[in-house]
């Protein structure tokens, strides 16, 4: 019996975000509502894949189409909005032994990549996958490029005062060393959002990066999905922001998903030392075991990163063109002179 890639019918969406929570490879972002966010605010079409053998589900692969001109292109997840990993989402595979689970998985990728091209007919493909998903040779089969690139994982298991023994000096010194009534830090709601967005545009701009993530997008997954699952930190000294940090929280995992940039304003504590710290405490609080710092590949930040003793781990971007389109950079300055 084969299986059966298609485009999910309603009967699939009504499970989806169950299929989502029982993978390992399943995220935030996988589940349909932050699928629909992310089409609308990056103007793509989302097609919604899934694979069955028979009456079992093999796995989910959410796709997101962007035509601009003459290109068209496949994202998963769409550019532009930071999302940090997406890709196909497997199920039903553990169970199997090595030699059937290896089948079932590349029979289900080869089915998506094949409706994928009749369908869609990118010119251009990009994917990026977290460390979960192991097994990449389905993409390199595919003619994907693959590029390996790394993140921070902080382990929660040990509790409070072994994971604050593993940090730097520095790091413990700023955290227990700082007043408690000097400044304040809450998990706040829209108006915080806000707040940590601008802030992050205007340091973004101010070093010639573009930030082109809106509060609005970040209010819709706030207000669309379950409670608590995106969480805005922010510190306040005397009642004025000072800085904040844009949490996701999912399964047993908590992600620095935005935020923590250098605040201009002249302040005698560390403030990302305090709102990491608060974070972590917080999702041990809540049994959470990891803590995703969410990016290792910039060296300057990585100092910083660094400090919170974490464990480097890898995730991939996966990338597939014609001859002509060129690197993703080349795609995006097409994009948007086509904008």
């Amino acid at each position: 019996m084969t299986i059966e890639v298609r485009h999910a019918n309603q009967d699939d969406l009504e499970r989806w975000d169950q299929y989502v929570e029982q993978s390992t490879h399943g995220s935030l972002f996988h589940q349909y509502a932050a699928l629909q966010i992310q089409a609308k605010h990056a103007g793509a079409e989302l097609y919604p894949l899934v694979g069955f053998k028979g009456q079992e589900i093999v796995g989910l692969f959410p796709v997101f189409k962007i035509t601009k001109g003459p290109i068209r292109t496949a994202f998963s997840p769409p550019p532009e909005l930071r999302v940090s990993y997406l890709g196909p989402v497997l199920l039903n595979m553990d169970k199997l032994k090595q030699r059937k689970r290896e089948r079932r998985h590349h029979e289900f990728m080869d089915g998506c990549f094949e409706w994928i091209q009749n369908e869609i007919r990118p010119q251009y493909t990009h994917i990026r996958l977290d460390g979960t998903y192991t097994d990449l040779r389905p993409f390199s089969w595919n003619s994907f490029t693959i590029t390996p690139s790394y993140t921070y994982h902080v382990d929660l298991t040990g509790g409070e005062e072994e994971v604050l023994m593993n940090f730097s000096s520095d790091a413990r010194a700023n955290i227990r060393n700082a007043p408690e009534d000097s400044y304040t830090i809450e998990e706040g709601g829209l108006e915080e959002i806000e707040l940590i967005v601008e802030q992050i545009t205007e340091r973004y701009e101010s070093q010639g990066i573009s930030y082109r993530i809106t509060p609005d997008f970040v209010k819709d997954l706030y207000t669309s999905l379950p409670e608590g699952q995106i969480r805005p930190y922010t510190l306040r000294v005397d009642g004025e922001f000072i800085g904040g940090i844009l949490v996701t929280d999912y399964k047993d995992v908590v992600s620095r998903w935005q935020g923590g940039v250098r605040t201009d304003i002249d302040v005698d504590i560390a403030v990302n030392d305090l709102l990491d710290w608060r974070v972590m405490t917080d999702a041990i609080e809540r049994g959470r075991t990891t803590y995703d710092l969410v990016g290792a590949d910039n060296r300057r930040i990585n100092k910083y990163k660094a400090k919170f003793n974490p464990e480097l781990r890898p995730f991939y971007s996966l990338e597939k063109g014609e001859s002509g389109i060129g690197t993703l950079a080349h795609l995006y300055k097409s994009i948007r002179q086509r904008a």
